[in-house]
């Protein structure tokens, strides 16, 4: 009798426990993509065999990350028990730090929010406001009724655009000492959770690419106008960051100022539609969205100002169909609120400036386009830990 080889034996043990995750892995997917289905269902739909469709649901089962959620009886044939995923086997984080606000949210693995905090940001330094997030996440995590082993990872939106290497974020000027090093690490460290840091363009780009109105496009920019400007692109479904992470900071486009050399920033953002309210005779206390109500009543000066910004705004995106070829640019941030507004000046600008005419859309998301881009990135990492943490992958 040959000897066996002691090699080969845990190899072969090694390759069978691989084939059964892929095939739990398989159903898993199937199931979170295409809804609650039953073991002959999944067995036609996927191609395993019957017994083995049956031992990688007992097995996804018996790791709560599947449970049953009803029966079918067809016309013919038994009653059959449906499965789906189980949302609450794990959750994922959501973190929009803004200038005026911070935003949290906390959802199970099918995307579903469960819990959500949106509260004022009126920190004076970068130390009180990561106190902030740790506070708020802690607060929404416990609100939730989830443990906080169960939140497998989170992702923060943040302006400016995050060093891995130094551990800080670079570029973030409307939010004082925010580049400080280490200010990640610590937010990490007391949160006790997998902390991943994006841009806040890109998240909102992301965003509406899952859920909003970019769905389906193969090139699409999103235009964040808010306190600054910044600009997302997806595409073929994946966020272009370029080399350094720096690729959609259109702010720091040269503009050609009056007074100084400015950038394209300091011409298209709220604070800009405010000056110019200013410069065309309106005063008082106003902000942006002061600026466009009054505009909406027919106010002169508001309405020039507003005229103005969606020629600005008209120049950013032939900037961006020039370099990019998008299929479409969507407008979003505070100014991209009223793009009611805007649009008929954007379009009647970009077609005296340049032959190349996206299809120009507002967000569908608002003001959550961060936040749940923040949802949709960690999301993704979540479901994999959750899957290797009880699977035992």
């Amino acid at each position: 009798m040959p000897a066996r080889d002691p090699i080969a034996q845990p190899e072969q043990t090694w390759n069978r426990r691989r084939l059964r995750s892929t095939n739990e892995r398989l159903l898993l997917d199937r199931l979170r993509a295409a809804g609650s289905a039953s073991r002959a269902q999944l067995a036609r739909e996927t191609g395993l065999s019957k017994p083995t469709v049956s031992s990688a649901l007992a097995a996804l089962e018996e790791a709560g990350l599947v449970h049953e959620v009803g029966t079918h009886t067809p016309e013919r044939g038994r009653m059959a028990v449906l499965y789906a995923p189980d949302p609450a086997a794990g959750y994922a984080l959501g973190i929009d730090i803004g200038r005026s606000w911070l935003r949290v949210a906390l959802a199970g693995l099918d995307g579903e929010v469960v819990a959500r905090a949106d509260v004022r940001n009126r920190a004076r330094t970068s130390g009180a406001l990561a106190d902030l997030v740790v506070t708020t996440a802690r607060q929404v995590i416990e609100g939730s009724g989830a443990g906080h082993d169960d939140v497998a990872h989170a992702v923060v939106g943040t302006p400016g655009v995050y060093d891995g290497e130094r551990r800080r974020v670079r570029y973030a000027m409307h939010l004082p000492g925010w580049g400080r090093a280490g200010l990640f690490d610590r937010m990490r460290d007391e949160l006790g959770i997998p902390l991943e840091v994006h841009n806040d363009a890109n998240l909102a780009a992301l965003g509406e690419y899952t859920y909003g109105v970019g769905a389906g496009s193969r090139l699409f920019a999103y235009i964040l106008i808010g306190t600054g400007l910044g600009m997302g692109v997806v595409s073929e479904g994946r966020l272009f960051t370029g080399a350094h992470g720096g690729a959609g900071e259109i702010g720091f486009l040269p503009w050609p100022g009056r007074q100084k050399p400015e950038t394209l920033e300091d011409a298209v953002s709220g604070v800009a539609v405010v000056e110019s309210a200013r410069a065309f005779g309106m005063s008082g206390q106003l902000t942006a969205k002061a600026v466009f109500d009054a505009a909406r009543q027919g106010h002169p000066a508001a309405v020039r100002a507003v005229q103005l910004e969606g020629e600005r705004i008209a120049h950013t995106v032939a900037a961006a169909a020039a370099v990019l070829d998008p299929d479409l640019v969507v407008l979003g941030g505070g100014v991209g609120h009223s793009v009611d507004l805007l649009l008929r000046p954007v379009r009647e600008t970009l077609r005296a400036l340049t032959p190349l005419r996206p299809k120009i859309a507002p967000s569908r998301l608002g003001e959550d386009a961060v936040l749940l881009g923040a949802l949709a990135t960690a999301l993704g990492t979540a479901r994999d830990v959750v899957f290797e943490r009880r699977s035992g992958s």
